[in-house]
């Protein structure tokens, strides 16, 4: 076999040049840990940005998509599958809304939001210029739709026009939202909890608002918890918590624990009058396969109680974070919620992120200057304390 080098050289040579990877080939996972080619143990504190809540190898995950392969893996949207089926309807019972679709990813997820969106809006006027309230330093994802509302100036400057006209307000700020609002307004979307943008959760205030805002002028809250979903907070989403309902929400990452699975999901006074036949699709959508890991992680959830898991172990690594906080000058702000939390530094983190991975833990950063934790669901205290301990080490060198 070639070696870890030699690997990334080959990938250096063949793969367009889109992401700075760690330096690293990693090779399979057990529990919350990973390893490279190499053997190389590492204790693994982003659990793929986010997406294996459940950590690696779990059994009876992997037992259920084998079961599911040896059946049917795809059939189209031409047809009804009972994993689809029995999928939707249970992820319709745990998020509170009402009608779902499926995508393969959360980036199509927020493409079919918006597009609900402004449908609802062109079926009262007819009229082609609505515009949709997006929130400063926010992160939707990189198709066109999704980009034209995230709330980062570089990453859309490269790309010219975009296809939704976004005008952009500051998370927990309610004067730049009404700023910003005008009467060609149809929708405001937000993170529940800001991911990339540097971990930082929407007050209830502001949601209360926003959503007393929307009741009154008839246009649509959109909810991304791609990210901050799916227990990650403590609640199956985080919105839950406040009982602030969306019009729509989104959902991927964790939905399908490493399957390429995302949805969003609508009320049905939106579904009613919005998208109908025709209007949106998707080839790969909802196929067996996707949905057979839903409906597995979905089992797995209800059985092993993993939100409220999750709401004690990020209540456990809040106060180590805080600890540590104390103990730092140069760590300047702590913030976030359950297991999806933040470090904000005076300076860059990179280097304490490589000091770290050389010890064997992997962490990733929200920004420049923030260390992000988002560990999979089922870590334990025991392995927090070995993740900080390290982490301790790498800051001080």
């Amino acid at each position: 076999m070639a070696s870890m080098q030699e690997m990334i050289a080959q990938a250096e040579r063949d793969l367009l040049h889109t992401y700075n990877r760690y330096q690293v080939v990693l090779d399979r996972g057990e529990g919350c840990f990973l390893y490279d080619t190499d053997g190389k143990k590492y204790l693994d504190m982003m659990s793929g940005i986010g997406v294996f809540a459940l950590g690696y190898g779990n059994q009876e995950f992997n037992d259920a998509l084998k079961a599911q392969i040896d059946k049917v893996i795809h059939t189209s949207n031409y047809f009804y599958n009972e994993p689809a089926i029995r999928a939707a309807h249970r992820l319709k019972e745990v998020s509170g809304m009402d009608r779902v679709f499926f995508t393969n990813s959360g980036a199509e997820a927020i493409e079919g939001a918006l597009k609900a969106a402004v449908k609802y809006a062109w079926l009262k006027d007819g009229a082609g210029d609505h515009e949709i309230i997006a929130m400063d330093h926010s992160f939707h994802g990189r198709t066109y739709g999704a980009l034209a509302v995230t709330g980062k100036e570089s990453y859309r400057a490269p790309f010219g026009t975009m296809p939704a006209n976004a005008r952009f307000a500051k998370i927990n700020d309610l004067a730049s939202v009404e700023a910003v609002f005008s009467d060609r307004t149809c929708a405001i979307i937000v993170e529940t909890v800001q991911g990339e943008g540097g971990i930082y959760p929407a007050e209830e205030s502001f949601l209360r608002a926003l959503r007393k805002i929307c009741d009154e002028r008839d246009i649509l809250l959109i909810f991304d918890e791609v990210q901050c979903g799916m227990g990650r907070t403590g609640y199956m989403f985080a919105w839950q918590k406040y009982g602030i309902r969306p019009d729509i929400l989104t959902t991927a990452k964790a939905l399908g624990c490493g399957i390429p699975v995302g949805a969003f999901l609508l009320t049905e006074h939106v579904a009613q009058h919005s998208l109908t036949a025709g209007d949106h699709g998707t080839t790969y959508g909802g196929n067996p396969l996707a949905t057979a890991a839903i409906n597995a992680v979905l089992d797995i959830y209800e059985r092993e109680q993993i939100p409220a898991r999750a709401a004690e172990t990020g209540a456990y690594l809040y106060d180590r974070l805080e600890e540590l906080a104390a103990d730092y000058p140069e760590i300047i702000d702590h913030r976030g919620r359950g297991l999806m939390q933040g470090l904000e530094f005076e300076g860059t983190v990179g280097g304490i992120i490589a000091r770290a991975m050389d010890r064997g833990v992997i962490f990733i950063n929200a920004g420049p200057n923030v260390i992000r934790f988002l560990p999979p669901l089922t870590i334990s205290k025991d392995e927090i304390d070995e993740a900080l301990r390290l982490l301790r080490e790498s800051i001080r060198e």
